[in-house]
């Protein structure tokens, strides 16, 4: 019996690391995180969702020797110009506050104070990169979107990050009020994921 395919997952994200492995499982592909190998995080000076997504997995891919996936994702707020864009993780933090969602979820709501509903507008963006080795030189690169605006102030106990400020139109609540499944089928990453699963079988011909 074949001993499936070794990936590493350029993340210690358990519920990455969960939704990957569902994933893959059936494509007889075993996909394990960077820790397992003793990978540190790699160093995110990407200007964009892509250039970091490939940052991470030529980095894994690197130490590893092993075809690594990583995915980069943010909230991009249009009335203040994208941001928190790349620095969604660390937007607080780098404006003297702390770093936590909650922190972030705060400062976002701070700034948009004095802004009007219909201004509110924003996305959740999802950029997975695959990198057969650190020198491939035609990374699998898929990007999604999920589209909504930000609320006035926080509704909602499931999700994480900026879940509990973004609006979900479709279904009249916020992002953190949606069930798992619910959110799994909207998302950013739900539908990066799912087209990355038909991406990667038609590239292992399955």
């Amino acid at each position: 019996m074949n001993q499936p395919q070794q990936w590493v997952l350029a993340s210690n994200n358990a519920g990455k690391l969960k939704e990957f492995s569902e994933l893959l499982t059936p494509l007889d592909i075993s996909i394990k995180p960077q820790k397992e190998f003793g990978v540190e995080d790699a160093i995110e000076d990407g200007l964009s969702f892509v250039e970091n997504a490939i940052i991470k997995a030529r980095h894994a891919a690197s130490i590893t020797g092993l075809p690594a996936l990583a995915d980069d994702s943010g909230l991009e707020i249009d009335a203040l110009n994208g941001a928190p864009g790349i620095y969604s993780a660390r937007f607080s933090a780098m404006h003297g506050g702390e770093k936590s969602d909650q922190a972030n979820l705060q400062l976002a709501l701070e700034r948009l104070k004095d802004t009007p509903t219909e201004h509110r507008s924003a996305r959740f963006q999802c950029v997975l990169a695959f990198m057969r080795h650190a020198e491939d030189p035609t990374p699998l690169i898929i990007q999604r979107s999920w589209e909504g605006q930000i609320l006035n102030e926080p509704r909602g106990e499931n999700g994480f990050g900026y879940d509990p400020i973004f609006w979900v139109e479709a279904h009249q609540c916020s992002s953190a009020e949606l069930t798992k499944e619910q959110k799994n089928a909207l998302s950013h990453r739900g539908q990066a994921v799912k087209a990355f699963a038909e991406q990667i079988k038609q590239r292992l011909g399955r």
